[in-house]
This record gives structure tokens, C-alpha cells and sequence, in this order.
């Protein structure tokens, strides 16, 4: 369900008048095409298995006897589709905030500082023995750091820091990658093995990708183009009729 964030996004980004959908557009059927190439690269990924072209270093039939534990999908695929909708409603509006108030140091402060209230609320509610409060030497602690470090500041501040950069559509995008990256990590750290399920995935999400960033960059190449071409005109003396008829001429539809 996290697959379709980019999806989600790409809708709300149209909504709020920050993504331009021309059906004559190249820029516009690009990013389109390439958002529903990657996504349908990660569904292939996550659901298709295929033969093994690296066979995992844990036995297969030990996994199972494992006994899996109760689950309700319904209600469990509600609370993942409710998470997408509500990330990419994030990305959008941090994207807008960003546009109107560009501090990025004074919008990581505040988000920052209610972000750790709500978690200590969050974590003296649920947690109730003082036993687990101790911190330890150990695996846990390096765990505590990093999510803190990698998982929160630089993470966090990379986002915002692209959302203001190349919008919300762009940030979106890496989503699908993300089950690219923990195939590729299970398979050097854990031993997972390797399928042609997800080879075959992980090469449609990178068509895809490359093809929301080629005609993010045409897009914006265009508009450069316009721009300074624009700029140009202003600058000669020429009549107005003429100036916007030239405007019209030099930015038709890519």
C-alpha cells in the first residue's frame, strides 16, 4: 500500500496547483508513465517471486514451522492505506509551508521540539516500567542513536530540504526505491535470498525513476527557457502585442 504514496502525492500535488498535468505535454505523460512504471515495479517486487537466483543461507523449511502470529488484513491494509494518504499530505504540506515560509533551520526546530513532547507523551503512556527507561551498552542503545541521528535529524532534514528544492512529486518518488534498497540490504546482511521477482522489479522501478526525473528536468529546463527568453523581450523595446505573442511562441506545450 506504501507503494502508492507516489500516486497520492502526484493527485494532491495536481489539487493544490503544484504539479501541471497537460495531456500534450512530454514533460507531463513522463512523469506520469514513470510514476505508474515504478509503482508497478514495486508491486512486482513485493507480490511476484519467480525461480531463486541467490539462494538464502537459512533453510528455507525452518522459516516454516514458524507459527505466524493472529492478523487482520482489513483492518491492517485500512491503517496502511490511511499512512499513505496521510504522508503524502505531509509532503504537500510541508511543500506549501516551505514556498511561503522558507526557513528551513526554524521549521526543523519547531518540528523537532513538538515531534520529542509527543513522543515522550507517547512513550511514559505506553511504557510504564522503569526498568525499560535504562539505558544499556548494548545493540539497543547504537539502535537509539541511530534512529535518532540517521532516522530523524538527517533524514528529516534531507526531506525538507528536497521538498523545497524539487517539490513533493520528486521526494515521492524515492517511496518505491525503498523496496529496492531493503532487497538488496536483506540479501548482503541478513542472507535473504534473491529472486528473479525482485530483479525484474527493481529494474522496472529504476525505468521508471528515470523517466519521472527526465521529464521533471525538461520541465524545468523549459521553464528556464521561457524565463530567460522572457527577460530578453522586456529588455528590448518592443510593442506589447508582440512581446506576448512572442512569450506564446516560445513556450508551447514539452
Amino acid at each position: 500500500m506504501l507503494n502508492l504514496i507516489p500516486v497520492f502525492t502526484s493527485t494532491l500535488a495536481i489539487i493544490f496547483r503544484m504539479e501541471k498535468l497537460k495531456s500534450r505535454s512530454k514533460s507531463s505523460q513522463a512523469k506520469s508513465l514513470g510514476t505508474i512504471v515504478s509503482i508497478a515495479g514495486a508491486f512486482v517486487v513485493t507480490f511476484y517471486k519467480g525461480p531463486p537466483i541467490v539462494r538464502p543461507r537459512l533453510d528455507i523449511a525452518s522459516l516454516d514451522q514458524i507459527q505466524p502470529l493472529q492478523s487482520n488484513w482489513i483492518l491492517g491494509g485500512f491503517y496502511l492505506a490511511a499512512q499513505a494518504i496521510l504522508i503524502s499530505a505531509w509532503y504537500i504540506l510541508q511543500a506549501i509551508t516551505l514556498k511561503e515560509f522558507p526557513a528551513l533551520i526554524v521549521m526543523l526546530c519547531y518540528q523537532y521540539f513538538f515531534s520529542t513532547i509527543l513522543a515522550a507523551m507517547f512513550s511514559l503512556t505506553v511504557v510504564t516500567e522503569l526498568s525499560a527507561w535504562k539505558l544499556r551498552l548494548d545493540v539497543g542503545l547504537f539502535a537509539i542513536a541511530y534512529s535518532a541521528v540517521i532516522g530523524a535529524a538527517f533524514l528529516t532534514t534531507l526531506l525538507l530540504w528536497c521538498l523545497m528544492r524539487a517539490g513533493p512529486l520528486y521526494v515521492s518518488m524515492f517511496k518505491p526505491l525503498a523496496i529496492l534498497f531493503s532487497t538488496v540490504m536483506g540479501v548482503i546482511i541478513f542472507g535473504d535470498g534473491l529472486f528473479l521477482g525482485s530483479l525484474v522489479g527493481a529494474v522496472i522501478i529504476v525505468i521508471g525513476f528515470y523517466v519521472v526525473i527526465w521529464g521533471k528536468a525538461k520541465e524545468e529546463n523549459t521553464i528556464d527557457d521561457c524565463g530567460t527568453w522572457s527577460s530578453e523581450l522586456s529588455s528590448e523595446k518592443v510593442p506589447l502585442l508582440q512581446n506576448s505573442t512572442e512569450d506564446t511562441k516560445c513556450c508551447p506545450s514539452v
